[in-house]
């Protein structure tokens, strides 16, 4: 008997600390912070995102094309 409660003790707190991370994984992608705290876990079961977020984290870094000597300034873009 004390064998069975161990048991559900022990998966009842490995569930809740799953749903926990589950929970804090979606609070923080709304808010935006979920790539640094959350990074390790996407890596491991869902590389596709983790993918993904690192390809977006590049392309922030990228800094803005200079623009080129030729164009007259503030026609960058073209006309408007």
């Amino acid at each position: 008997m004390d064998a069975v409660i161990g048991s559900g003790v022990v998966l009842v707190l490995v569930g809740g600390v799953l749903l926990g991370l589950r929970a804090l994984r979606r609070g923080m992608r709304r808010r935006g912070h979920g790539g640094s705290a959350m990074g390790p876990f996407d890596e491991i079961w869902h590389p596709a995102a983790h993918d993904a977020r690192v390809e977006v984290h590049e392309q922030d870094e990228r800094p803005a094309p200079a623009p080129s000597p030729d164009e007259p300034r503030g026609q960058r873009d073209g006309p408007v």
